[in-house]
């Protein structure tokens, strides 16, 4: 088969870029537990903490999930990860958001509980991955001591994953994060007055 010269371009370039590649991924030899912050005003912070549980739980890891603030809400994620049984924990502690309960005594009480079972799930050898949905809110507000949080999480078993999602992370969270991810909104649907539906909010 005879080669156009774009073609042959095409070729070249690609072999160099993949050399490039695969010198810069052998290059990397650590393996350890991560800390991933998914932060910023856009939506799919907590979605996409649950896809990275989705692929710790297809590769046989235990995930234990800690929703702080929200409610038991009857969600299409926590319907699809309870599928895979006793691999995943999950612990919907909150009332709702703040605006909605108006009782910040209430809501640090709630925070509270939901942190002695994160701090629980923190300690135990045999999870993967430990989710702290909406954390950030809940630091946020000065629900939690942040530099009891951070001395938590660091003192996790080493190859545990923790993902935190949620608004507005602290300084402190974002220089101890091992990876961080800022959402962007660009365009909204409830703006134009389409109000949240099941497959895309829920």
């Amino acid at each position: 088969m005879t080669l156009t010269p774009e073609e042959i371009r095409h070729r070249e370039k690609m072999a160099k870029r993949k050399e490039v590649q695969d010198r810069e991924v052998s290059g990397k030899s650590i393996e350890k537990g991560l800390l991933a912050v998914h932060t910023g005003a856009g939506k799919g912070k907590s979605t996409a903490a649950f896809g990275m549980a989705l692929r710790t739980l297809a590769h046989g890891g235990r995930v234990v999930v800690i929703q702080f603030i929200k409610g038991a809400w009857n969600t299409g994620e926590r319907k699809a990860l309870e599928r895979f049984g006793d691999q995943v924990e999950w612990h919907a502690l909150g009332e709702g958001f703040t605006w909605n309960t108006q009782d910040r005594a209430r809501d640090i009480a709630n925070c509270r509980t939901a942190w002695e079972q994160a701090r629980r799930a923190l300690a135990r050898t045999d999870v993967a991955m430990v989710i702290l949905d909406e954390l950030n809110i809940a630091l946020r507000y000065d629900y939690l001591p942040i530099a009891e949080v951070l001395a938590d999480i660091a003192a996790r078993p080493p190859m545990q994953h923790v993902v935190v999602t949620g608004r507005n992370a602290r300084p402190a969270m974002i220089e101890a994060a091992d990876l961080v991810t800022e959402m962007t909104q660009v365009a909204h649907h409830f703006r134009k007055g389409v109000k949240a539906q099941a497959g895309i909010e829920f």
